[in-house]
């Protein structure tokens, strides 16, 4: 097998002899590929401790630019390897640099085009320091995005990205429909705009239930119909703990192509999403955008609660992506380009 080289902003925690990180995402991408590849996989070290396991052995930190940057060279040993770039940070463009100067076979994966995400993390200042990054790094690399907002078909080829397999789309339950349940899935973080929306589901008078899943160790928030299951793990609790529940949040700021949509469709629950993020709907049926106010959110709640049954049988149109299709897609891409 061929040599892959991964680089990722990414912090992992180290423990014993296995390796952890945040994000879902970019656990699945190197271990997939890995079937694919000889894998090294490039990433920034944390002293904080995370929640998913990265099944990979090739895995090296680093705990600055400058012995990232070394890493980074130190492959160059492998001279018939590929770079696989995930997202354009400071560390993925200073590594992008150096493989350009020495001609390396570079890939740019791009989860989401980055200009919201630095506008509303660091100001509107920070876009154009972006769109120079970006600019640089697309022109010089194949491109791989995974949103039809950043497909261009003169240069870039799309995938969208998953993790379902069959065991999200096997064994629908009957949903119950006696109380509103919300559930949210996702990080803990303003960004996903999960700490307004509480604000907003305890002025609302529904009478519903509202669940959590993700780390919420550092919050106090006092509402019995508010419940935290943690970070979850294992997919067959967390499919668990979705038909359970009859209408999934996403109060996203900002959005790539998150997981919790698929997830929530493929086990039939409908999902309400705020204007800010309506460009992730493409023609998914079962996604209802709602403005970011009580009464908007309240008649989207009615409107489903009414008419659940018609929802769910259009959600059968759905045709989602799964692991495995995305995880060929990438690999096959890398591969034709090599050729």
């Amino acid at each position: 097998m061929k040599d892959l080289i991964i680089i990722n902003n990414e912090k992992v925690f180290k423990e014993n002899k296995n390796f952890y990180c945040d994000n879902l995402d970019l656990k699945i991408l190197p271990e997939e590929l890995n079937n694919f590849y000889k894998v090294q996989y490039i990433v920034r070290s944390s002293d904080k401790k995370k929640d998913q396991k990265i099944n990979l052995d090739n895995v090296k930190l680093s705990s600055n630019i400058f012995k990232f940057l070394y890493s980074v060279y130190k492959t160059f040993k492998f001279t018939d390897a590929s770079y696989l770039l995930i997202s354009i940070t400071p560390y993925t463009f200073f590594s992008f640099l150096l493989l350009f100067l020495f001609r390396k076979k570079i890939f740019i994966y791009l989860f989401s085009s980055g200009h919201e995400e630095y506008k509303y993390i660091l100001g509107g200042w920070a876009v154009w320091i972006y769109h120079f990054m970006y600019k640089l790094v697309t022109r010089n690399s194949k491109v791989i995005v995974c949103h039809e907002r950043l497909y261009d078909k003169n240069k870039s080829q799309l995938v969208y990205i998953s993790r379902l397999d069959d065991e999200w789309l096997a064994n629908q339950k009957e949903v119950l429909l006696d109380k509103i349940r919300f559930l949210y899935v996702g990080r803990m973080s303003p960004e996903k705009g999960i700490f307004d929306f509480i604000k907003m589901f305890q002025k609302i008078e529904l009478g519903a239930e509202f669940s959590i899943v993700g780390n919420s160790e550092n919050e106090n928030i006092s509402n019995n119909n508010i419940k935290f299951f943690g970070y979850v793990a294992d997919p067959k609790s967390l499919i668990n703990i979705y038909d359970k529940h009859n209408i999934t949040v996403l109060p996203s700021y900002t959005e790539a192509t998150p997981y919790v949509v698929d997830e929530s469709l493929a086990r039939k629950r409908p999902v309400i999403i705020f204007e800010d993020i309506e460009y992730i709907i493409r023609n998914k049926k079962g996604i209802f955008v709602s403005k970011r106010d009580i009464n908007s959110f309240t008649e989207s709640t009615k409107y489903i609660m009414n008419n659940y049954k018609q929802i769910q049988k259009n959600m059968e149109k759905n045709v989602l992506p799964t692991k495995k299709s995305m995880i060929k897609q990438i690999s096959d891409i890398i591969k034709t380009e090599n050729s």
